[in-house]
């Protein structure tokens, strides 16, 4: 997409994608499960406000996972978290198939999710102030020079989670790419509405509720590192 004219914050967000759409082979499973469990599980993306507290029944703290992947963390934070109420947001569709099949799999009613881009979920559809928390998992690190403006975790990208979140919020962050964690510093850290737990260019030990992905084990072993940063909305 072209950079936009519109020099407006919430427009200037949307210029560059951060994302491109690789859809590998889905399954038929994965390709029947749009079928089967969308019209539960899935929220088709209308440019406008949702009441989510309608759209699970209940009030709950509401916590944004994006870039789900295959949706593993996902079911997990929802399995192991029921009190909450979940959102996850993912564009390819091989992955929400797979989510949807294994939420659907675990009955759980406290989780719906968006096959849309981020940003404008979070800039049209959820209202400023309602998140409780935020979580994006090794996002595509742009390694290239040259496609670094494509990263997601970019400063109006940051100002537009901070809108979202209530105060005392959590943003959760988490690379095994270190160039990209010094980027999130960079521009979290430097963000007035975030305070960084244990100050600026801290990581912290994974906590609890993030589950160590088979890929991230593989990792580790073979000497990567893997950082969590964490945030709370001032």
């Amino acid at each position: 997409m072209a950079d936009n004219e519109s020099h407006s914050p919430e427009k200037s967000v949307r210029s560059i994608r951060s994302f491109v759409l690789r859809q590998g082979r889905a399954t038929e499973s994965q390709k029947r499960a749009f079928d089967v469990h969308w019209p539960s599980l899935g929220l088709d993306y209308t440019g406008r406000p949702v009441d989510f507290g309608t759209v699970f029944g209940r009030p709950a703290d509401l916590v944004v996972e994006i870039g789900f992947g295959n949706g593993e963390q996902l079911l997990y934070g929802a399995t192991h978290e029921p009190e909450r109420n979940f959102i996850g947001i993912e564009v390819h569709s091989p992955g929400v198939g797979r989510a949807l099949n294994a939420l659907a799999v675990a009955g759980l009613g406290n989780v719906r999710i968006y096959r849309h881009d981020a940003v404008e979920v979070l800039r049209d559809s959820i209202a400023d102030g309602s998140l409780s928390e935020v979580r994006i998992y090794f996002p595509d690190p742009w390694h290239k020079k040259r496609h670094h403006k494509r990263r997601l975790i970019q400063p109006d990208f940051v100002a537009l989670l901070c809108r979202k979140l209530k105060r005392g919020g959590r943003l959760h962050l988490a690379s095994d790419w270190q160039e990209y964690v010094e980027h999130m510093w960079e521009v979290c850290d430097n963000e007035p509405e975030l305070l960084a737990k244990d100050g600026p260019r801290h990581c912290v030990e994974r906590p609890d509720w993030r589950r160590q992905t088979h890929f991230e084990s593989r990792g580790l072993k073979l000497g990567h590192g893997v950082w969590d940063l964490l945030y709370t909305r001032r």
